[in-house]
């Protein structure tokens, strides 16, 4: 069978990421289907187009049309247009912008209100994005898990700066769509995220050096915390930070 004939074959699926500007949707739609992150901010006007073939279980291929929308068209005539007729949409939001989250009742609204005349609806996953920032957190995650309770919607924490989930995040949609079970360890989403800190100490307050002739004690002090992802909220003992010092060989 040729690449041609395989490819006819492909289920094709349209798959909206909507939010606010600055949310990262153009670097979660470039991480996925190009596996690269764009380190400077640059707004999308109108939309971007991006295609990607990924296989499911059961040898099942599916090419997703990824339409990546501009967080300013939020009012624009054209919005409910890209959005009809999608079969999978991303609600994404920025975990250190409050107001992103709380904006996404008006997306959500949007997606509603478009297919409202639709025989199926799309199936909607809420996206919070730039884990890697999880120390500048402003939205909880219980607000995030509450939010797709009320809605129905699959949860997801990704980082499109790092990569992390950004693929599982397109694949459970896919997967959702077509009725397609995916296994335990594909369905894994407890990631661990290391927060750190570098602290640097005046002069009269540094630790003590310490020097050897094989190292030296540096004077920078690493906290460090790690994040459990899981799709329920997960309830930690916060210990106080322990500092520790790095060793240069």
């Amino acid at each position: 069978m040729s690449d041609s004939e395989e490819d006819s074959q492909d289920k094709q699926l349209k798959i909206v990421v909507i939010g606010d500007g600055a949310s990262g949707k153009t670097s979660l739609a470039t991480r996925f289907a190009q596996e690269a992150f764009g380190k400077q901010y640059k707004q999308t006007i109108g939309l971007d187009f991006f295609l990607k073939r990924i296989t499911l279980p059961g040898n099942l291929n599916v090419t997703l049309q990824v339409w990546d929308i501009g967080g300013q068209t939020i009012g624009g005539k054209m919005l409910d247009k890209y959005v009809y007729g999608a079969q999978g949409v991303l609600l994404v939001y920025d975990i250190t912008n409050y107001q992103s989250f709380k904006n996404l009742e008006d997306w959500y609204g949007m997606v509603k209100k478009a297919n409202e005349e639709s025989d199926v609806q799309p199936v909607v996953s809420l996206v919070g994005n730039k884990i890697d920032l999880e120390h500048m957190r402003t939205v909880k995650v219980d607000k995030h898990q509450r939010f797709c309770q009320e809605n129905s919607l699959i949860s997801q924490f990704v980082s499109a700066k790092s990569g992390d989930s950004v693929f599982l995040a397109f694949q459970r949609v896919a997967a959702e769509i077509l009725g397609v079970k995916l296994n335990k360890a594909e369905l894994e989403q407890s990631q661990r995220i290391v927060k750190a800190e570098l602290v640097d100490y005046p002069q009269d307050e540094a630790p003590i050096r310490q020097e050897t002739n094989q190292s030296k004690i540096c004077s920078r002090v690493v906290k460090a915390d790690i994040v459990n992802y899981s799709q329920e909220p997960v309830t930690r003992t916060v210990n106080p930070p322990r500092s520790s010092m790095c060793v240069v060989q």
